[in-house]
């Protein structure tokens, strides 16, 4: 564990692998923390340094007053990698953590190596989906939506038989502050990455999980679409956040894009 203040706001973070060498960083989703990536991020530490953060507003980071933006959480990562002396970096990110990842891309192309673009779209939901959800958070806090958030994140199979599983994940949704979840909120809802989608020229993955709830694959699939070159890959068996419940084939996957693109 290790804190660092970049922006004005201490980022919680883990540096895992050698300290030389490419680096390899991991962007949580809404309402999540750095610790969905525990069974994925080992895959990666012998060969690269990999760092995993807590997005501002989120686990045990800082959470500013909200609203919050894309590019603030952009600014954040760049700082933060700024703090470790990374120069350039293979991103994975998962829903919002994967805006972040494609609006790094495009601000800052020589900081970026690859990116894999996890259950996330260019463009997610709508502005009164967004404002509803921000206004149900802001009036009751998030535990009388987090069940309702479950649902589109892990499958019927994962509710029906990991149950203590899910049990923990829902205590680290709900014990997200509520005004960084609203925060974050805002910066998806205000975010429209499609007009820039074109001018990403890093190799790029787009992965769906075939049960996502809240980007389903077909939205995934029209992201990649706008990426030159990009490639597509639907994972059976999982919902929205295939890190924690399929695990093995999602780092196979982000192992195989890292080998077409020349980093191991």
């Amino acid at each position: 564990m290790a804190f660092a203040r970049v922006n004005d706001v201490v980022l919680h973070h883990q540096v895992l692998g050698p300290s030389g060498g490419s680096s390899f960083v991991f962007i949580n989703s809404l309402g999540s923390d750095l610790r969905i990536w525990q069974e994925v991020a080992p895959a990666f530490t012998e060969r690269f340094r990999v760092i995993l953060y807590d997005k501002r507003g989120h686990g045990l980071s800082d959470a500013p007053s909200a609203p919050y933006t894309m590019d603030e959480h952009t600014d954040d990562l760049l700082a933060l990698l700024d703090h470790h002396g990374v120069e350039r970096a293979s991103l994975v990110g998962l829903s919002v953590g994967g805006m972040i990842a494609q609006r790094m891309a495009v601000r800052a192309p020589e900081r970026v190596q690859s990116i894999t673009l996890c259950c996330t779209a260019a463009k997610i939901g709508t502005p009164e989906l967004w404002a509803d959800r921000i206004g149900a958070v802001e009036a009751g806090g998030i535990d009388p939506i987090a069940d309702a958030v479950l649902q589109r994140w892990f499958t019927p199979l994962f509710h029906e038989t990991r149950a203590d599983e899910l049990a923990g994940w829902r205590n680290m949704l709900v014990r997200t502050p509520a005004h960084g979840y609203a925060g974050t909120c805002a910066a998806i809802r205000d975010a429209d990455l499609r007009p820039d989608a074109g001018r990403i020229a890093v190799p790029t993955l787009c992965v769906a999980g075939d049960q996502d709830g809240s980007t389903p694959a077909d939205v995934v699939k029209a992201t990649a679409d706008l990426i030159p070159g990009a490639r597509f890959a639907l994972i059976a068996g999982a919902g929205h956040i295939p890190c924690v419940e399929t695990p093995a084939e999602l780092s196979g996957l982000i192992t195989q894009h890292l080998k077409e693109a020349g980093l191991v």
